[in-house]
């Protein structure tokens, strides 16, 4: 199987020798991050630094200041992690050696947008503001992630893009110095949590029929056992909403990712290829974002999604459909390159096509000798 990895631009600036790594890896594609969230980020082996700190969401090139001119909402220039056209830059070093690059672009996942305005952000049942979830209904937000995809994903040299994040954002987000663990809280509660009540979002609520303050109080109440270690979920309470509040926020994901989607072709060369990081369940938040599988292959070439996924999207699969397996390779991080051969062969019989390694700049040396070798023995 055709086999890329993921990889930022800091990894690759100013560390000459790391193009020729990555290419002796057997990879054929590098995903190279052009907008991405704040992190911060290890780089074992880079001649300059150890440790990188992204301070905030940004894109990882020049913006367009025609593109942007006059905007509230615009991407903000990196600083010094991916100074100028640090992008531009790894891009082409990759190229070089031999890579196909494609675009990484992070799109519903940006605390310094939500800090900045406030009234972009998911708001949950309690009146609470989440400045890393951008909501998705909003207007003004909408428009600036289609903007941006199509931006960041048509950079010079590259084959095609990766969306992440190109839907609902919620709670499970691991924030800075994340303290939220004090009482455990389950698919259900997790979703529940990063259902939002902006005013976007209680307007759709209500083209529903559903009142947003009624489901508002609703979930309370069926979070109120969990807070106080009295019992479990009450969900009983929330069965009258269920069905209309995940059709509004189906409808609203499904929207903004066809003009995502159709923004990027419109920017791109023929043969672009254009891939969504995607969940098979359509209430699920996160950067693998809820999708209806039907629904997401018929508007985009592919998804890269989890490898324990993939078999949702087989069942919905054109012939030339992307099925993107995505694998950690990060043994600190929770992955597990010694059994890379095994999940590999397990992810092609539930019908991946690609696989995807995440990621070859965090790994260690060690990691990326068991890579190097499993990708060998898979020819």
């Amino acid at each position: 199987m055709r086999t890329g990895a993921f990889v930022y631009p800091w990894d690759v600036v100013g560390d000459p020798a790391a193009p020729g790594l990555l290419a002796d890896l057997g990879l054929a594609q590098l995903t190279l991050a052009s907008a991405y969230h704040s992190t911060r980020a290890l780089t074992p082996r880079h001649p300059g630094h150890r440790i990188v700190t992204a301070a905030y969401a940004a894109v990882l090139y020049p913006p367009d200041g025609d593109r942007w001119s006059g905007r509230a909402l615009r991407p903000y220039p990196a600083g010094e992690w991916a100074p100028g056209d640090a992008y531009g830059e790894a891009a082409g070093a990759l190229a070089d050696a031999g890579l196909e690059v494609h675009s990484w672009v992070v799109l519903a996942h940006n605390s310094r947008l939500g800090a900045e305005h406030p009234g972009t952000s998911v708001v949950n049942a309690y009146g609470d503001r989440y400045p890393w979830a951008p909501c998705i209904a909003r207007p003004e937000v909408r428009a600036y992630l289609v903007d941006l995809a199509a931006e960041a994903a048509v950079r010079p040299g590259a084959a095609g893009t990766e969306l992440e994040s190109c839907g609902w954002y919620g709670l499970a987000h691991l924030h800075a110095h994340d303290k939220t663990a004090g009482v455990a809280l389950g698919e259900r509660e997790q979703y529940l949590m990063s259902l939002c009540f902006c005013p976007s979002c209680k307007e759709g609520y209500g083209e529903e029929g559903v009142d947003p303050d009624e489901l508002a109080a609703a979930v309370r109440g069926a979070l109120e056992p969990v807070w106080s270690g009295s019992g479990g979920l009450a969900a009983s309470a929330l069965a009258a909403f269920e069905e209309p509040v995940l059709a509004w926020r189906v409808r609203t994901a499904r929207t903004l990712q066809e003009s995502a989607v159709a923004a990027v072709r419109a920017a791109a060369p023929p043969g672009f290829r254009v891939l969504l990081h995607a969940d098979p369940h359509p209430h699920r938040c996160g950067a693998d974002v809820g999708t209806d599988p039907a629904h997401v292959l018929a508007h985009a070439d592919g998804v890269v999604t989890p490898a324990a996924s993939v078999s949702p999207f087989a069942a919905q699969a054109r012939p030339d459909t992307a099925l993107v397996a995505n694998l950690g390779v990060v043994t600190g991080m929770g992955g597990s390159p010694a059994t890379l051969v095994e999940d590999a062969k397990r992810a092609a019989s539930e019908g991946a096509t690609e696989l995807r390694l995440y990621h070859a700049g965090l790994a260690s040396d060690p990691d990326l000798t068991s890579v190097r070798e499993a990708l060998r023995s898979l020819g």
